[in-house]
């Protein structure tokens, strides 16, 4: 089992960004394993602290590990590149510039970190719905953890009534140049960190971060028609960008719960319905559960009339044009397939009984069996044939 990530790193669940980078530093020096060539577990250590760290130090990863553990953060992260994307190789190559020296450092985040504005990363949001509500469609609230931007500094990272300054030693490029014997290599700005501005009185509601973590509320709508396994893009919704950039955007994969009485095809809907015997042999009507019994979608117990042919048998089907899912572009419906199940009649009186025997035996005559019974005459002619090939096989083995 999967050890907790505050664990891991030694920090507390409330602590700061500034605490839990320190803390990682240290565990990552601490269990690396060209520091530890004589430990065999240094690398599974050393692979543990990056992984907690690239959770923890991930907005939005944290809210979602905070509130499910190990499994929100497993599969369930957005899909674009958010402003917490490649944070985990970054501070590795801030390790490896402490470890073997800072021009190795800088190879390694070479073309890394951002230096201007980065779009939000995407979010997911798994969502269950009935089928009545796939039917008509619906309004669907949805509550996720995502980054905002900082309303007290308006997402700048300063205190209010304060601005960033120009970083001196980069002049806002956020990369400086240095020589290192023939070469000259571009790295980093260490002061401002890439960013172009330093924040000399920072935001005490954001840390200087200029963003925060926070639960939101949306209403979105999932269209009539909507299938098992779907997907709801929402532009603009999701994870707030660094530095100015754009929001992500917001994925609701929507689940479609199974239904006590029908199943789904398609734009077609399945429904098994027992018929009585009397009914089932001369014919008659009866009454079928649908989910549109009319040009709107009704409310309630729907039903529909079906007719139900002279002699059914069980598992004969009974299509309903029009019936059935409505198409998610267009004008177009499924249709309803209704499955006869034909039901034996129980606790008969003894009238009951009486009739039953006398029908049986006007229709189990030698002359009428096979006009009342169509399946008897093909399946006996077919078990002879089996009974005297095992016969024949018997005789022969003697």
């Amino acid at each position: 089992m999967a050890r907790d990530y505050y664990e891991v790193l030694e920090v507390s669940r409330t602590c700061t960004e500034v605490e839990l980078k320190s803390a990682f530093r240290k565990a990552a020096m601490q269990h690396h394993p060209d520091r530890n060539p004589e430990d065999a577990q240094a690398e599974v250590r050393f692979k543990e602290c990056n992984e907690a760290y690239s959770v923890l130090s991930d907005a939005n990863k944290r809210a979602m590990y905070d509130r499910f553990g190990h499994a929100g953060v497993n599969g369930q992260g957005g899909g674009g590149g958010g402003a917490g994307q490649g944070q985990g190789f970054q501070d590795m190559g801030d390790i490896f510039s402490e470890v073997f020296g800072q021009a190795f450092g800088e190879m390694f985040n070479s073309g890394r970190r951002p230096t201007g504005p980065a779009r939000g990363q995407d979010l997911r949001y798994d969502v269950e719905i009935s089928l009545e509500q796939a039917f008509a469609g619906d309004e669907l609230e949805v509550r996720f953890p995502t980054v905002q931007s900082c309303e007290v500094c308006d997402g700048s990272g300063a205190k209010p009534g304060t601005h960033p300054a120009t970083c001196a030693t980069c002049g806002g490029a956020g990369r400086v140049r240095a020589q290192q014997g023939f070469f000259a290599v571009e790295r980093t700005c260490p002061r401002c960190g890439g960013r172009g501005q330093v924040v000399a009185d920072p935001c005490r509601a954001c840390h200087g971060a200029g963003q925060v973590r926070m639960e939101r509320t949306l209403s979105v709508r999932a269209p009539a028609g909507i299938d098992d396994g779907a997907r709801i893009r929402v532009a603009g919704e999701g994870d707030a960008g660094a530095r100015g950039g754009p929001r992500g955007d917001l994925y609701i994969f929507v689940s479609v719960r199974a239904h006590e009485l029908f199943e789904r095809d398609g734009l077609d809907l399945h429904c098994h319905v027992p018929v009585p015997m009397c009914t089932a042999a001369l014919g008659g009507e009866i009454e079928a559960p649908c989910l549109n019994a009319g040009p709107t979608p009704c409310e309630g117990d729907c039903k529909v009339k079906v007719k139900v042919p002279e002699g059914a048998q069980t598992g004969r089907t009974v299509r309903l044009k029009g019936k059935g899912m409505p198409a998610l572009r267009g004008r177009d419906r499924g249709d309803l397939i209704v499955e006869l199940y034909v039901e034996t009649p129980t606790n008969l009186t003894v009238r009951q009984k009486e009739l039953m025997r006398e029908l049986n035996e006007s229709c189990a005559g030698p002359s009428t069996a096979e006009h009342h019974h169509p399946r008897h005459a093909g399946f006996f002619s077919k078990a002879r044939k089996f009974w005297g090939g095992l016969t024949g096989t018997e005789e022969s083995r003697a």
